[in-house]
This record gives structure tokens, C-alpha cells and sequence, in this order.
């Protein structure tokens, strides 16, 4: 029984690109509302700060429209997502009044909508959500995992309210202060961690299956262990004005795109450990078929790579930009290279030689390795051009 559900939910998840070239024509009027609601907040934008961003920057906002209007038409909690956290983001905004020294004057900002609040609370609901998880996965609750899911869409709602008001706040510090908060490790880190959450609640819903979520949330409680240690350690928490090297709008498209792959392949490794205990016989009726394990896993690491690929091209350009040469073998871009070079190879094997199974499993678990030591590894340990972000 179990098995043919799943078997289902991978069924569903192929026939949804099978039907895409009637994708348009089974959009609805709400699907077009939110599409609308979506480029009247970019012409908003343009047309109240559209002369403090260059070309560029008014090119990555016009571009958004669409890409957010398909992912919202795509994946509906979207929808709801994206107004709520920016009803949350301007209510801090209004209360701050343009004084950033209300922070801890007033009541909500210094305990709810702060960035620093917001992201405090982002951890803690992210940690409940993990031990939410365990025990509905161990205790067989479908409650505990209903409640683990909304206290994961919970941090989501504030991770991103944080992000927005600590965009803001960087501003209020001082016009050249001011800059898209995914400059440092505590910002990133966060960015990490949304995303990741992001992509697994998808797939939760995709596969009607919250059975990953406790392995998935591992990960994150994980980051925001880093973080919460990072923070307390080395004052992350501060606003900086941006390196030169950062001052570019490179940034704005290279690190998002960066860590999109990142997440995708962290959730990749995290299913994988569950595969490799289902395929050994451990909790293995607790756990989705293997078959729903390794489409998870190998749609992830598909989407993880396309956007790692797109940021690592970003990346050159930059680089070409800031320092005359589009490839250098800094450390960074070296391990970068390898971790191109690692999925990429465990996408040839899957399309070419059908790769499955433990190896694939192992492969992916081994990959995130690769990855962490890319992604903070290089920061401890090595220095190079990219040294701005040491630890």
C-alpha cells in the first residue's frame, strides 16, 4: 500500500512536466492576481527608488516579476509566503520611523521584528521544528510532524522578515553602509538555512510525505548552531559596510544563486542517510519507498547543480570585474571547482550509466563534505582572495 502511494507521488511529480505546454492555460484568476500584485510592487519600487539603483539592479528587479510570479503559480504557499513576510517587514519599517535607535525602545522591535530578533526566533523555531519532527517520526504521531512542518514554515516567515529588516537597518547605519544582507557568514548562513527548509517543504508536499523532515532539519539545526555560536563568538550579528571587493551588483544574483545549490545538495546528502537506512533495513517502515528517496534525491542534486553552475559562471564574471581575470585558482574558486566537478559527475553516472542505489546514496552524502568544506572549510583553513570572509 505504502509503495503504490509513493509510487504515486512520483508519478504525479513526472506528469507535472509532461503537461507543461498547458501550463498557461490552466492558470486561474487568483494566479494572475498574485502575478499582478507582484509587477505593481516592482513598478512601486522603480518608481519611489528606482534612482538610487544602477541599470542593473532595476534589470534584476524587472526580472523578478516573472520569476517569482511562476514560482508562486508553481508552489501556492508561495503566495501567502511573500505577503506576509512583507506586511511583517514594513510594520517594522513604519516602526522604526527612520531611527534605528528605537530598536530597543519599542516593544515589538526589540523582541519580535528586530532583524536580530526575527533571526533569533528564526533559530529557535527552526530547533523545534527538528525535535517536533524526531518525535512524530519516532513516535509514529502524524501531530508531531504537522507541528514540526508549521514551526518550519514558521522560521521561514521570520528568517525572511529578518533578512528584509536587516536590509533596511544597513541603510539607516548609513547610505554607504546599506546593502543586500548576503555579504558575510552570518548572512549567509541564514540564507542557508531558508533555503534549505524552502526546498524540503516542497518536497514535502509534493511527495505528501513528512517522514524526511527529521533528517532535513538535522542539517539546519545544524547551521543555526554555527550561527548562534558565530554570533555570540564574534559579534556576526553587526552590520559592516561592505569590502570593496562586495561593493558590486554581482553579488546580488552570484550569492543567492550560490546557495540554492548549497541547500539542494545538503537535502540531497540528508536523504541519502535515510536511503542508506532503508535499504539496510533500519526504520525501514518508518521511511518513503526507496524509489520516492532516490527521486528526491536525485531532483535535488538536478536543481542544486543547474543553479551552482549559473552562480559559478556569475562568479568569473565578477571576478573578471573585480581583479582582471576571470580565473585565478583561489582556494575558493579551486573547491568550487570540485564541487562542479563531484555532482556533476553523479549526474553522468546517473543519466549515462543509471546510477542507483547505495553508491548513489553514499555519493551524495560523501558530496556534502566536499561541499562543507567549500562553503566554510576554505574560509578556516585557507586563505586567498576570497579571505574577506574568513572566520
Amino acid at each position: 500500500m505504502e509503495l503504490s502511494h509513493n509510487n504515486a507521488a512520483v508519478n504525479r511529480s513526472k506528469d507535472a512536466y509532461v503537461q507543461a505546454p498547458g501550463y498557461f492555460r490552466r492558470l486561474n484568476g487568483l494566479d494572475w492576481l498574485f502575478a499582478i500584485a507582484l509587477a505593481a510592487g516592482a513598478a512601486f519600487a522603480l518608481s519611489r527608488y528606482g534612482s538610487y539603483m544602477d541599470v542593473y539592479e532595476q534589470a534584476i528587479l524587472v526580472c523578478a516579476v516573472p520569476t517569482f510570479a511562476a514560482l508562486g503559480w508553481h508552489w501556492k504557499p508561495v503566495r501567502a509566503l511573500m505577503p506576509l513576510v512583507a506586511l511583517l517587514a514594513f510594520w517594522a519599517i513604519a516602526m522604526y520611523a527612520g531611527n534605528l535607535e528605537l530598536a530597543n525602545k519599542k516593544f515589538f522591535l526589540k523582541y519580535m521584528l528586530s532583524s536580530q530578533s526575527a533571526i533569533l526566533w528564526m533559530s529557535t523555531m527552526f530547533v523545534f521544528s527538528t525535535v517536533f519532527y524526531w518525535v512524530g517520526f519516532v513516535a509514529r504521531s502524524p501531530f508531531g510532524g504537522a507541528v514540526g512542518s508549521k514551526l518550519c514554515w514558521a522560521a521561514v516567515v521570520l528568517g525572511w522578515t529578518g533578512m528584509m529588516v536587516r536590509w533596511y537597518e544597513s541603510y539607516l547605519i548609513g547610505s554607504d553602509v546599506g546593502h543586500i544582507p548576503v555579504s558575510n557568514l552570518y548572512e549567509v548562513f541564514i540564507l542557508f538555512s531558508m533555503i534549505t527548509a524552502m526546498f524540503y517543504l516542497y518536497y514535502e508536499q509534493r511527495y505528501a510525505t513528512r517522514q524526511l523532515g527529521p533528517f532535513v532539519l538535522l542539517v539546519i539545526a545544524a547551521a543555526v548552531g554555527f550561527l548562534l555560536w558565530y554570533t555570540v563568538s564574534r559579534d556576526a550579528a553587526d552590520i559592516q559596510p561592505l569590502v570593496p571587493a562586495l561593493q558590486s551588483w554581482w553579488m546580488k544574483i552570484h550569492v543567492p544563486a550560490n546557495f540554492i545549490g548549497y541547500g539542494t545538495f545538503a537535502l540531497a546528502a540528508m536523504v541519502g542517510s535515510a536511503y542508506l537506512l532503508k535499504s539496510h533495513g533500519i526504520l525501514a517502515d518508518r521511511l518513503p519507498a526507496l524509489e520516492v528517496l532516490d527521486d528526491v534525491m536525485y531532483k535535488a542534486i538536478s536543481v542544486g547543480f543547474a543553479f551552482f553552475t549559473v552562480a559559478t559562471i556569475l562568479g568569473a564574471l565578477w571576478a573578471a570585474e573585480a581583479w582582471g581575470g576571470y580565473w585565478s585558482w583561489d582556494p575558493k574558486e579551486t573547491w568550487a571547482l570540485i564541487v562542479w566537478l563531484n555532482y556533476a559527475a553523479w549526474l553522468h553516472m546517473r543519466l549515462m550509466s543509471g546510477l542507483r542505489g547505495r553508491v548513489a546514496a553514499w555519493w551524495a552524502l560523501v558530496g556534502l563534505l566536499v561541499t562543507t568544506f567549500a562553503f566554510l572549510g576554505v574560509n578556516m583553513f585557507l586563505s586567498g582572495l576570497h579571505s574577506y570572509g574568513k572566520l
